[in-house]
Order: structure tokens, then sequence, then C-alpha cells
């Protein structure tokens, strides 16, 4: 059974900083290409940051800067560093995990930034 768990969300004041995790089972970690989403409400879910199988990663332009993604193949854990949030960060997290025709969803954890 394939299972991804994220933690790490909350309540953060403007300019600071969260890290969120994503550990995954179930999957042959180190070949998945995994990426960060995030869905605010009313918007559409956008994808914040990804890593490809071999450590390439790419940002959306608003967390570029802001945002660190990373990978540690050994705990099946994905990571995503969040640093100076804003306000428009407020949104539900998820991580994807994608290979071939395979592809796997987290259950997401809050973020909210707010003073």
């Amino acid at each position: 059974q394939v299972q991804l768990v994220e933690s790490g969300g909350g309540l953060v004041r403007p300019g600071g900083s969260l890290r969120l995790s994503c550990a995954a089972s179930g999957i042959a970690f180190s070949i998945y290409a995994m990426g960060w989403y995030r869905q605010a409400p009313g918007k559409q879910r956008e994808l914040v940051a990804s890593i490809t199988s071999g450590g390439t990663t790419n940002y959306v332009e608003a967390v570029k800067g802001r945002f660190t993604i990373s990978r540690d193949n050994a705990k099946n854990t994905v990571y995503l560093q969040m640093n100076s949030l804003k306000p428009e960060d407020t949104a539900v997290y998820s991580c994807n995990a994608g290979y071939w025709r395979n592809d796997y969803w987290g259950q997401g954890t809050q973020v909210t930034v707010s003073s």
C-alpha cells in the first residue's frame, strides 16, 4: 500500500519559516519524481516545487529564492523548506510522487501565514 504522509504545516507569522516533510512508503522512492503542490481557497492547485530522481529542482516563480525542495532517499522523504513566508503562501500543501504511469498524492497539510 502506497502512502505519502505530510507533516510540518501550521500557523506562522509573515517573514517566518516552516519545513514541510513528506514521508513515502510502498514505492521505490529513489526513482520517483517528487513535487509539492498547494491549493488556496478558491484557487486552482499549483505546482510549487519539484525534484527529479536525479536531484534537478524546479520552482514556480513566486517562491524562487524563498523555498527549497530537497530529498533524502535513505529516509524516503522529500522536504520543502519555506522561508520569508508571505500571507499569499497560505494554502493546503500536498506532496506528489510520480513515475511513468504511477501517480500518488498525500493528504495535505495546512500552512497559514498570518499576523
